[in-house]
C-alpha cells in the first residue's frame, strides 16, 4: 500500500514537474517570440515630450500661452514627495520595490476579479508598465500588448533609475481637461503649482489616470470624490500622511477650477491680442510650428502692455467713429431662441455660448429679452440685474438706420424696435458723465465695417513696442498691421525725396509744379494736386509738406524711377518696386509694419533697424536661442563702472542712408507737421512726419515719429473702396498716432532730432527759395541745412525732364547705368543724367 502512495505521488509529480516543464518552455517561448522587434526602450533616456511655450512682457508677466498639448515639464527633483506618494499609492504601492511588474498586484487583481464574478476588475499594471504603453506601445486590451509591456518594462528597469521612471510617468500622464502630466494638471484643476498643492489636492490628481475622461469635476463630482478619498486612504495606510491629516482631508469638499472655486489661469491672462498672434505666426515660421508649439519656449515679447491698451483703444475709437458717422446699423448677427430667454439662468447660459467678441474694452455682450413702445429691456453679460432691468433708451437708437432685405436702408430709427428684436444678441457699454463718471445710460455699440491697423517700434532697436492689427482681435484674427497689402499712397513721396536730396537736391531745389499728360497703354494720364491746382516753381519743402503731386512725379522722373526703386527696396519698403511713375505717388502695395520699419530709418539718422516682435527666446532648458539685440557692450564685463558712467554700446548697423539726407528729410517733415497736412499732431516734443491719402480715399494714412518712437496708422476697408470725401490721413489718421503718442512720450521721452556734422543752416525764403540774411526774420523764413561744400548761389529750376527748364538745372547724380546722357554740372564735374522712364509701361491713376 506505501509503495503504491509513493508510486502514485511520485507520478502526480513527475506530471507536475512535466507540467511545469512544458509551461516554462511554452512561456519562454512566446515571451522570445514577441521580444523580437520591440521598439527599443533606450530613446526614453532622451524624453523630451512636447510642452508649452510662454510670451512674457518685459516686465516678466505671463501674456500668452501656446501649446499641442498642455504639459509643462518638471524635474523628478522639484515634484514635491505628497505628489509622488500620492500618485505611488494610487497607480503601484510597491514601485520602489518590484523590478517592472508586480506579481502580488498580478495575483491580488486575479483573487479580486473572481471573487466578484468579474464585476470588480482593476489593473494591475506598474507605474514602469504604463510608462511603456504610453510611449512605446498602443492601449489596446489584448494579451499580445500585456507581453510586450512585461518585457519592456523588465529592460526599462535596467536602464533607468526609479525616480527617472516616475518622472517619465508623472510629466506624460493625460489627466483630463487637456492637461498633460502632473503640473499641468495642477494649474488646470487648481490653478496652483505643485508646490502649493493640499493633500486632497494631490489626491484628487491621482485619482484621474483610472478615467481622465469620465472623472470631470463637475459632471461626475461624487465619483471623482470617492476616488480621491481611496487614494487619501491609501497614503496613511503607506503610512505618507498621518491618521488625523487623512480624516480631516477626506472632510474637505472636492474644490476645482471647474467648480468655480479658483479662478481660471486663463481668466488672469489678458484675451490673445494680434501681438501675441503675430509672435506665433513669425516663431512658427523661423523654428517650425512643432517646435514653437511643443517645444516649451519661454519667450521675452517686446511688447509695453500699458501702450499696447493705448494704441487698442486709439484705434478702436477712430474706427467706431467713423464707423458711426455713417449712422448704418449692422448688429452682431446673433440670435438667441426665444425659448432660451425664460428665467435668467437661461439666458445667461445662452449668452455665454453666443460668439461675439469679449476682447473690446469697457463693451459687455448682451441679449434683447423684451421691447416696449419705444426702448428695449436687456440682459448684459457680467452683469447683475438691476429691480427694474437694463434698458436701451428709444435716444440711443436715433443716429442709424437699418439696411433692409432688398439691400436699401430703412429709415432713420425712431424707437428701438425699429434696429432690435427680441433675441438679438448685442454690445453695449456704460454711457457716463464726462466730469465725474456718473452712471447715463447703457448704449448700444458694433465692430465697424472699416478697418485699420496701427503699429508703434523703437526707432533705434527695433522693438515693436504696440501693434494692433484691427478693430478686435475676435471679431477677426487677420492682422492688418503686417499681413495686409495696401497702397500707403504719399506716405510713400518721403522716399522720392530721400533719393532726391541723395542726388544733389537740397529741401530749397526749385521744382515745377505745372500740369503733366502722360500716354500710357491705358489712355492718357493726367495727375493732378489733391486740390487740382497747379503753384508754378516750388521749394522742395513745400512740396512735401503740402504734399504735392506733380512735384513728386517730376523729382521721380528727374532722378529716375530705377533710383527711386532701389531707395525704397534697401529701406525695406518693397521686394520689388515696377519702374512707374505712378509708383512714386504711392500706388504699390506695402504693409504697415515694412512702412513704420522703414520710417524708423529717417528717424535714427539714417540707420538700418530690423523690426521685432521678441527680445529673445530661451529653450525649455533655458539656452537663449535668438536673441535681437546684437549690439556690442564695450565695457560691460567691468565689475564696476565710474560714478557717472552707464554703459558703453557699440552699434554695429548697417548705414542706409546718408546722415545729412536723413536730417533733411526728417526737418522737411516736421514741416509737414507744423505747416501741412500733418497739422493736428500735439506733443510736448519734436515730431515728423507724412500723410497720405490714395485715390479715392480707398485708404488714409499717417507714420511719424519722434527722436526715440515712430508710430503709423491707416484706416480702410478690407474690400478697398471709397472712405468717402472727407477722408484724409490727416483727419481720421492723425488723431490715432496723437493719442497714442502722447503717452507714449510721457514713457520714452523725446528731444530735438540730433543735426549730424558736415553741414550748415542757411535761411532761405520757404515761398521763393531765396538766399536770405543770417539775421532775417518772419513766418517765410526758415533756416535750411546744406552740406558743406554744396552750391547755394545758383539753385535753378527742374522739371524732370516734362518740359523746358533753366539752364541752370540744379545738378543731378545716380548709380552710372548702361544708359543715360552725361553732362557738366555748374560746378563742373561730370554726372550722368537717366533717361526718361518708359511712358508706355506706366501705371494710370495717380494717388494724392
Amino acid at each position: 500500500m506505501f509503495r503504491f502512495v509513493l508510486s502514485f505521488l511520485g507520478g502526480i509529480f513527475a506530471w507536475i514537474v512535466t507540467a511545469v516543464f512544458f509551461v516554462a518552455l511554452t512561456l519562454g517561448a512566446v515571451f522570445w517570440m514577441y521580444s523580437r522587434d520591440l521598439p527599443s526602450h533606450t530613446q526614453l533616456a532622451q524624453y523630451s515630450p512636447k510642452t508649452i511655450s510662454r510670451i512674457y512682457s518685459g516686465e516678466g508677466r505671463l501674456i500668452d500661452e501656446f501649446a499641442q498639448e498642455r504639459r509643462i515639464y518638471v524635474p523628478i527633483e522639484e515634484i514635491p514627495p505628497l505628489v509622488k506618494q500620492a500618485f505611488i499609492s494610487a497607480e503601484d504601492k510597491n514601485f520602489y520595490h518590484h523590478h517592472g511588474f508586480d506579481p502580488r498586484g498580478m495575483m491580488g487583481a486575479l483573487v479580486q476579479a473572481v471573487k466578484s464574478g468579474g464585476a470588480n476588475v482593476r489593473g494591475a499594471s506598474t507605474i514602469t508598465q504604463q510608462v511603456m504603453k504610453n510611449f512605446l506601445l498602443s492601449s489596446d486590451r489584448s494579451v499580445e500588448r500585456k507581453i510586450k509591456e512585461l518585457i519592456l518594462a523588465t529592460r526599462l528597469e535596467t536602464t533607468l533609475s526609479k525616480d527617472q521612471i516616475l518622472e517619465l510617468y508623472l510629466n506624460e500622464i493625460f489627466l483630463g481637461q487637456n492637461s498633460f502630466g502632473v503640473a499641468a494638471a495642477a494649474q488646470t484643476y487648481f490653478n496652483k503649482p505643485l508646490t502649493d498643492l493640499a493633500p486632497h489636492e494631490a489626491a484628487m490628481l491621482a485619482a484621474m489616470p483610472q478615467a481622465p475622461g469620465r472623472y470631470h469635476p463637475v459632471r461626475a463630482k461624487e465619483r471623482v470624490t470617492e476616488r480621491r478619498d481611496y487614494v487619501l486612504r491609501e497614503m496613511w495606510q503607506n503610512g505618507f500622511i498621518d491618521e488625523a491629516t487623512y480624516k480631516s482631508e477626506v472632510a474637505l469638499p472636492l474644490r476645482s477650477v471647474q467648480n468655480g472655486d479658483f479662478p481660471a489661469l486663463q481668466q488672469q491672462l489678458p484675451p490673445r491680442d494680434y501681438f501675441t498672434d503675430e509672435i506665433r505666426r513669425q516663431l512658427s515660421r523661423e523654428f517650425g510650428e512643432d517646435e514653437f508649439f511643443g517645444g516649451g519656449l519661454a519667450i521675452r515679447a517686446t511688447v509695453e502692455p500699458r501702450l499696447q491698451k493705448v494704441a487698442a483703444r486709439a484705434l478702436q475709437k477712430a474706427l467706431e467713429q467713423y464707423d458711426r458717422g455713417r449712422g448704418v446699423w449692422r448688429g452682431t448677427r446673433v440670435t438667441i431662441p426665444a425659448d432660451k430667454l425664460g428665467a435668467e439662468p437661461d439666458w445667461r447660459a445662452a449668452l455665454a455660448e453666443a460668439e461675439v467678441p469679449r476682447d473690446i474694452e469697457s463693451w459687455h455682450p448682451a441679449v434683447v429679452l423684451s421691447l416696449s413702445d419705444s426702448d428695449a429691456r436687456i440682459g448684459i453679460e457680467g452683469v447683475d440685474e438691476d429691480e427694474d432691468g437694463h434698458w436701451i433708451p428709444a435716444k440711443d437708437v436715433q443716429w442709424a438706420r437699418k439696411r433692409l432685405a432688398d439691400g436699401k436702408l430703412g429709415r432713420k430709427a425712431s424707437v428701438a424696435s425699429d434696429l432690435l428684436e427680441v433675441g438679438d444678441v448685442v454690445l453695449v457699454r456704460q454711457m457716463t458723465n464726462d466730469s465725474d463718471g456718473s452712471f447715463i445710460r447703457w448704449t448700444l455699440r458694433q465692430v465697424p465695417e472699416v478697418q485699420g491697423g496701427f503699429m508703434a517700434m523703437d526707432v533705434n532697436t527695433g522693438r515693436v513696442i504696440s501693434m494692433q492689427g484691427g478693430f478686435s482681435y475676435q471679431s477677426s484674427v487677420f492682422n492688418r498691421a503686417t499681413q495686409a497689402q495696401r497702397q500707403p499712397g504719399s506716405s510713400f513721396k518721403p522716399f522720392v525725396y530721400a533719393a532726391a536730396l541723395d542726388s544733389g537736391f537740397s529741401p530749397a531745389t526749385i521744382i515745377v509744379d505745372e500740369p503733366i499728360t502722360l500716354n500710357t497703354p491705358q489712355g492718357l494720364w493726367t495727375p493732378k494736386n489733391a486740390s487740382g491746382k497747379f503753384y508754378g516753381p516750388t521749394p522742395m519743402r513745400t512740396g512735401i509738406e503740402q504734399s504735392r503731386n506733380l512735384m513728386t512725379i517730376r523729382i521721380a522722373q528727374g532722378v529716375g524711377m530705377d533710383t527711386v526703386a532701389k531707395y525704397a527696396e534697401k529701406f525695406g519698403v518693397y521686394d520689388h518696386l515696377g519702374h512707374f511713375l505712378a509708383n512714386s505717388l504711392g500706388a504699390q502695395e506695402t504693409t504697415l509694419f515694412k512702412m513704420v520699419a522703414a520710417y524708423a530709418m529717417f528717424a535714427n539718422g539714417g540707420e538700418r533697424v530690423e523690426p521685432t516682435l521678441v527680445d529673445r527666446v530661451q529653450d525649455r532648458y533655458g539656452r537663449t536661442i535668438y536673441r535681437h539685440d546684437q549690439r556690442e557692450c564695450v565695457n560691460c564685463d567691468q565689475a564696476t563702472l565710474p560714478a557717472g558712467s552707464s554703459p558703453s554700446i557699440r552699434s554695429n548697423r548697417e548705414r542706409v542712408m546718408d546722415a545729412i539726407t536723413a536730417y533733411q528729410l526728417t526737418s522737411m517733415m516736421e514741416g509737414v507737421v507744423k505747416r501741412g497736412s500733418g497739422r493736428g499732431v500735439e506733443l510736448p516734443v519734436p515730431v515728423a512726419g507724412k500723410t497720405g491719402t490714395t485715390n479715392d480715399a480707398k485708404d488714409v494714412w499717417f507714420i511719424g515719429f519722434t527722436s526715440n518712437i515712430v508710430a503709423g496708422c491707416y484706416l480702410g476697408y478690407d474690400q478697398p473702396r471709397t472712405l468717402g470725401q472727407n477722408a484724409y490721413g490727416g483727419t481720421l489718421c492723425v488723431p490715432v498716432f496723437n493719442e497714442f503718442m502722447q503717452e507714449a512720450v510721457k514713457e520714452f521721452g523725446g528731444t530735438t532730432f540730433a543735426v549730424p556734422p558736415g553741414g550748415h543752416f542757411v535761411n532761405i525764403d520757404r515761398f521763393s527759395g531765396a538766399i536770405l540774411g543770417p539775421d532775417a526774420k518772419g513766418p517765410n523764413v526758415i533756416a535750411e541745412y546744406f552740406r558743406d561744400g554744396q552750391d547755394t548761389s545758383g539753385l535753378g529750376l527742374v522739371d524732370g525732364g516734362f518740359g523746358r527748364a533753366d539752364p541752370a538745372t540744379l545738378p543731378l547724380f545716380t548709380e552710372a547705368r548702361d544708359t543715360g546722357q552725361a553732362v557738366t554740372t555748374s560746378t563742373g564735374k561730370k554726372k550722368v543724367i537717366p533717361k526718361k522712364a518708359d511712358f508706355g509701361t506706366l501705371s494710370s491713376g495717380g494717388l494724392y
